[in-house]
């Protein structure tokens, strides 16, 4: 049988400019001080007479910053559509890329979109503006980006598998700049859907810790640029895999198979990364599952943390803002404190990190899972590290 030599890429894939939109800040190095500083974006909300914590943006602060900056009628927009245009208007303002041109792409990332049109039928926006292909659409044409936009939609992966496509399009050389923007809004049906499971936390979430009792919804638009130019301490995206464990519709796999499965594929020959951003939602089950994954592939030891206990589950963003942070925490030579955490809580023991400081590091592990068993990992790496 004639074994074929795997083909090396044409390019390779680096982050530059980022911008998150949250309730911590409308910049990344807002942020990224904000969680350094251990702010958290959670506040107590009601939700059916059940009290509930989410992240959520101010909305007038978020109409008055759209207006500002943009000069637009944020009336002409959706809330999400107005997250993602601020977001993206960022990292454009702050690169020399053009959206007309042709080696240029918009990658959208989300799981539920405009769904909050579902529940305003008052609102002057075209229904039509539910479906996700639709707002990519919006948005791609308030830039004047000329190629079709991207959309990706793979449940709480969406963000990390949007930047693992535009990491083998640049390979390819399909492409040489992409902008991936991951965005989420808290709405009644996420919180109907999350409740219905009984996953909502009454209290600020614990990712792996003994007393976590669920996830806190969180939204947020995240957007990153993807370039095959190689820069001075820029973040190269190394590998990237993704997998689905087909364990069922919810709950992931009790042996970890399919994040495992990405983790053999990223991470070949025993490479050890310095630390790793999991996903880290703070239910019973995802952070039992991560535990065993990471202790399959020996990275049991291996600092680790989770963002979920300053934004909460921002859902299609997750993966895109996580990686934000990933980038800037391997640029600024700090490890972040997983906020919430006290006491191990999973019968594998891991290497949580309990304090933000200072520590240099050239690598970092992101690592994501989803409902109906779907699962994704990508390493990245400082440059010139």
């Amino acid at each position: 049988m004639e074994t074929k030599t795997p083909v090396s890429p044409l390019n390779k894939a680096f982050l530059h400019n980022s911008n998150i939109i949250s309730p911590l800040g409308f910049a990344t190095e807002k942020n990224f001080i904000a969680v350094c500083e251990g702010k958290i974006g959670m506040k107590d909300h009601v939700f059916n007479h059940v009290n509930y914590y989410a992240s959520v943006i101010d909305t007038k602060l978020l109409d008055d910053t759209f207006s500002s900056q943009t000069k637009s009628n944020p009336n002409q927009f959706t809330r999400l559509e107005k997250m993602c245009i601020l977001s993206v208007q960022d990292v454009v303002s702050h690169s020399t890329i053009d959206a007309k041109d042709k080696r240029t792409l918009f990658i959208f990332s989300t799981t539920k979109g405009n769904i909050d049109l579902l529940e305003n039928n008052q609102s002057i926006i075209s229904a039509e503006r539910i479906y996700l292909h639709e707002t990519a659409q919006v948005i791609s044409k308030y830039f004047q980006f000329v190629n079709k936009p991207i959309v990706v939609s793979n449940a709480c992966i969406s963000g990390l598998l949007a930047i693992i496509i535009a990491k083998r399009l640049i390979e390819d050389d399909q492409y040489d700049n992409i902008i991936v923007t991951g965005a989420d809004i808290v709405s009644t049906f996420t919180l109907s859907g999350f409740n219905s499971l009984s996953a909502l936390s009454s209290k600020v979430c614990k990712p792996f810790d003994k007393n976590r009792t669920g996830i806190n919804l969180g939204e947020a638009a995240a957007s990153i640029l993807i370039s095959n130019q190689e820069k001075n301490n820029c973040v190269e995206v190394v590998s990237g895999c993704s997998a689905n464990d087909a364990n069922h519709i919810s709950g992931p796999s009790r042996t970890g198979e399919g994040l495992y499965k990405c983790l053999q594929k990223v991470l070949p020959n025993n490479f050890i990364p310095n630390f790793i951003n999991a996903h880290g939602t703070a239910t019973e089950f995802n952070d039992e599952m991560e535990s065993i994954a990471f202790n399959r592939a020996g990275l049991q030891n291996v600092f680790a943390n989770s963002l979920k206990g300053y934004y909460g589950h921002t859902l299609g963003a997750a993966g895109v803002l996580e990686s934000v942070f990933c980038a800037e925490s391997l640029k600024q030579n700090k490890i972040i404190a997983s906020a919430g955490f006290e006491e191990q809580g999973t019968s594998i023991k891991l290497n949580i990190i309990t304090k933000t400081e200072n520590k240099k590091s050239t690598t970092c592990l992101k690592t994501a899972s989803g409902f109906g068993g779907c699962n994704a990992a990508v390493l990245y790496k400082l440059n010139n590290a």
